[in-house]
């Protein structure tokens, strides 16, 4: 379909139509600049709050536990998101890929498929490993192993590395296009339902089961020492972690594959500037992912405290008791 330059411009503030190419202005308004000084900034976030991460899990000692090595990974993967996806979704926009088929625009969505579904993985792992931490701390040590969170670890970047190409490649061969219900149902389906779907129901079925158990062990608590005030404590925190947890995770990625969905099996096209927001929406859960999973708990502040004020290049602090 032929646009109107007015038409095609509305759809993002940094590109324009010249001579019936869709491009990167000359003259970036006002806006173009400031929405693509946020997006540099939290790109910028998102890599030093997960490289904090890292280099805490790596240097102290105290911090390497099976549940930490499950952040490490995941940090990792959050790092990538930030340091390849967003430059790449920020230069290869999806308005632009809309009108080009450019080859840096399959990269793009590939490392973001990539990247993106092991990020989710990497959190349905953590939700496995914080059930048997709360509710069978008795069972924790044999279930969650090294050995253990080593195979979780490559089975979701194995997985994801399947994902992502199991979904791009059809799409980017023309071939395929002749097999049209195949190519859809792999892309559409198949793809959401393993890397988001899936996921997702196992999360709330287990941070759902975390919080009932939680709730019955502050309730034991009650009935042996009689302390109400304690008991509210616990529950209000319980409930504020797993609130925390679930509610930023389904903010960020819900509308963008529920679009996807909607997208997918009705007659209604979802305008191009909405279908951009969902993504970067999406992909503000790697930026604050840190926060959920590592500023939460007071030793990963105490290990951040000592990186950025320099004190591990004068000394070792390997062996500190954080606290």
């Amino acid at each position: 379909m032929k646009l109107s330059q007015r038409q095609v411009t509305t759809f993002h503030p940094c590109y324009e139509v010249d001579n019936f190419s869709y491009k990167f202005t000359t003259t970036p308004a006002a806006l173009c600049v400031i929405l693509y000084g946020f997006l540099t900034l939290l790109s910028v976030v998102t890599v030093c709050g997960n490289l904090l991460v890292i280099i805490s899990v790596l240097y102290f000692k105290q911090l390497h536990t099976p549940t930490n090595f499950l952040i490490l990974s995941l940090a990792v993967a959050d790092l990538l998101v930030g340091i390849v996806v967003f430059p790449l979704t920020m230069t290869f926009s999806p308005s632009f890929c809309m009108y080009h088929r450019d080859v840096f625009c399959k990269i793009r969505s590939s490392f973001g498929m990539y990247f993106c579904t092991c990020s989710i993985l990497h959190l349905c792992c953590i939700s496995v490993d914080r059930y048997y931490a709360v509710c069978q701390p008795l069972m924790y040590k044999s279930k969650i192993s090294h050995h253990v969170v080593l195979v979780m670890i490559a089975v979701s970047w194995i997985v994801s590395a399947l994902i992502a190409t199991g979904v791009v490649i059809p799409n980017s061969i023309e071939k395929f296009q002749e097999r049209g219900f195949l190519v859809v149902l792999m892309t559409t389906t198949v793809g959401v339902i393993i890397s988001f779907y899936l996921p997702l129901v196992i999360m709330l079925c287990i941070y759902l089961k975390i919080f009932l158990v939680a709730q019955r062990q502050a309730q034991s608590i009650h009935t042996r020492i009689k302390c109400g005030a304690t008991v509210s404590k616990m529950e209000r925190k319980a409930t504020k972690t797993l609130a925390i947890v679930l509610g930023v995770f389904l903010l960020c990625w819900t509308p963008c594959f529920i679009s996807v969905t909607f997208s997918t099996f009705s007659n209604i096209l979802i305008p191009v500037p909405v279908i951009e927001t969902l993504i970067w929406l999406a992909l503000t859960n790697s930026t604050l992912n840190p926060f959920i999973y590592a500023f939460f708990y007071i030793w990963f502040r105490s290990a951040f405290k000592i990186i950025m004020s320099g004190k591990i290049l004068r000394c070792d602090f390997s062996n500190t008791k954080l606290h």
